[in-house]
Order: structure tokens, then C-alpha cells, then sequence
């Protein structure tokens, strides 16, 4: 990660044409390499504020910037080219009969020769554990096997930003697991910069740099995890909950009295603190 902003988000706001006010002056920025966290209740923004941001929305006040220029004035193969959007249904943006064809459609549209075309389907499906499924029918995937396949398409044409709406929403807990694990390291390995809107609380203390809290429409927290999650009760008023380990420990100090220093987001943590409390 370092100071380059990719993204730039200010004083947005989206009103569906019914009159549903969706965002209300959202300002967001993310650095390159950065693996960000829109946390958010269902219907508190996410999905709509990653459209804007993947210039799908256009009719927003406002401004968006990828690498210092307006999106909206930018053709959509200049977006496309470095942003990709992965919806949270991924029977929405799998189309083609096979893998291969699926993770190749956007490469031959930016009009890659076919060898290189094959080139990058195979890079792709390596980096998301899927090589040798290139023939496979896409209506015999699995759940997170098309989840996949989905990410394997934009790392095809090379993208260097990934929107993600809810990636984990459906899978096992190994699934997840393994999802979360293949973002990181496309994220520490590929440089790959990350949005990933979510609302499993859980999965945020473990994996992502920075956080941005939508409730309403509108971003009411944002920092570090550290930062962001401090009551229960303030979470709940968000119409979201402190992380598992959070809770348990937030209960021990304040309703059993147990002197704990602070209050760790991860098991790790409250493992240190749980020994230091007992050798104390």
C-alpha cells in the first residue's frame, strides 16, 4: 500500500428515480494496494455505492475519480480496463456455456489476440485455485466455484481495482475461508487494490486495512477496525453487532468486572490478553 489515490469519492449522493435517496454525501478514498471494507446492513447503501463507484451509476451528485480523473467522463473501456465489479448473485455475470469462454468474453473484447486471450484465461484460473476447469459446464459449478470463476474473469483483462459485493454470502464457513484467503493473497502477492462491501462483522478485524460504515445512506464511522468497533450498543444501532470475540470479551470486562486493558476484534488477541490477565 502506499499514498497513490486510486479512488476518490466525494459529496456523493443517489436518489433512485422513485425517489428512494440510496447515498447521502459519501466521501471515500482508497489507496492503491489498500484492502477496504464497506460494512453495512442489508439496504444501508453498499451494492448502490459500488455501482457509482464502478461508474455503473452515473446520475449522482457528486464527484468520482479513478486516478484523479471524473468517471463519468471516462468511456467505459477506460474503467473497465482497471475496475471491476463482482455482483453478489454470481448467476447474474456468469453467461457463456463453459469457463473458458466465460473468463475469455473480456478479453477478446479489448481485442487481445486469441493466444494471448488463452494466456490470460489460464493465469487467471491458476490464481483463483481453478486450473483444468477451462471445459467445465458453468451450470455444474458449485456455489463459491463460480464466485471464483466471476473473479477469475476480471483478473483476465488485467484489473487493478476489484468491487465486491458480499464475495463470501453463500458459502460454507470452509468456503468463506477459502475466499477470504484467496483476496489476500491476490491483495499482499498481486498488489491488487480491494473494495468489498459486507455485513459479516466477523470477517473484518481478520482481513481488511481500513473500514467504512454505512448506515442509511450515509458513512457514520470509518477507520481501523480498532477504531470503528467500540460498543456493542452503537452497533446495534447501526443494525449490526460487535464481532463474536469482541462481544465475549466486551461482556467479561464490563458486566463480570474482569480488568481486561482493552478489547481485541480477533482470537489471537484475546488469547494474549486472556494470558496476561491469568499470569497477572
Amino acid at each position: 500500500m502506499d499514498d497513490l489515490i486510486r479512488l476518490s469519492v466525494k459529496k456523493v449522493s443517489f436518489k433512485y428515480p422513485g425517489g428512494t435517496q440510496s447515498l447521502s454525501n459519501i466521501d471515500l478514498q482508497v489507496r492503491r494496494g489498500e484492502f477496504i471494507g464497506i460494512l453495512g446492513a442489508n439496504g444501508s447503501g453498499k451494492t448502490t455505492l459500488l455501482k457509482v463507484i464502478d461508474g455503473l451509476l452515473k446520475d449522482c451528485e457528486g464527484s468520482v475519480r479513478l486516478d484523479g480523473k471524473e468517471i463519468r467522463k471516462l468511456a467505459p473501456k477506460e474503467i473497465y480496463r482497471k475496475v471491476g465489479l463482482i455482483f453478489q448473485n454470481s448467476d447474474e455475470q456468469l453467461f457463456a456455456s463453459t469457463v473458458f469462454e466465460d473468463v475469455a468474453f473480456g478479453p477478446i473484447n479489448m481485442g487481445f489476440s486469441g493466444e494471448e486471450v488463452a494466456l490470460r484465461v489460464t493465469q487467471a484460473l491458476q490464481e483463483v485455485d481453478m486450473e483444468g476447469y477451462g471445459k467445465r459446464s458453468i451450470h455444474h459449478l458449485s456455489f463459491g466455484e463460480k464466485k471464483r470463476i466471476c473473479l477469475a474473469g476480471l483478473l483476465a483483462m488485467g484489473q487493478e481495482i476489484l468491487l465486491l459485493d458480499e464475495p463470501t454470502d453463500g458459502l460454507d464457513p470452509m468456503g468463506e475461508y477459502r475466499m477470504m484467503n484467496l483476496l489476500m493473497r491476490l491483495n499482499k502477492e498481486k498488489k491488487i487494490t480491494i473494495v468489498m462491501a459486507t455485513h459479516r462483522v466477523d470477517l473484518v478485524p481478520l482481513f481488511l486495512d481500513r473500514l467504512y460504515i454505512l448506515s442509511r445512506g450515509k458513512v457514520v464511522r470509518q477507520g481501523s477496525p480498532e477504531d470503528v468497533f467500540t460498543t456493542p450498543d452503537e452497533m446495534e444501532e447501526m443494525r449490526l453487532r460487535f464481532p463474536q470475540i469482541a462481544e465475549l470479551i466486551y461482556r467479561l470486562k464490563h458486566d463480570d468486572r474482569l480488568p481486561f486493558d482493552k478489547i481485541p476484534l480477533t482470537i489471537g488477541k484475546a488469547r494474549e490478553e486472556i494470558v496476561r490477565l491469568v499470569r497477572k
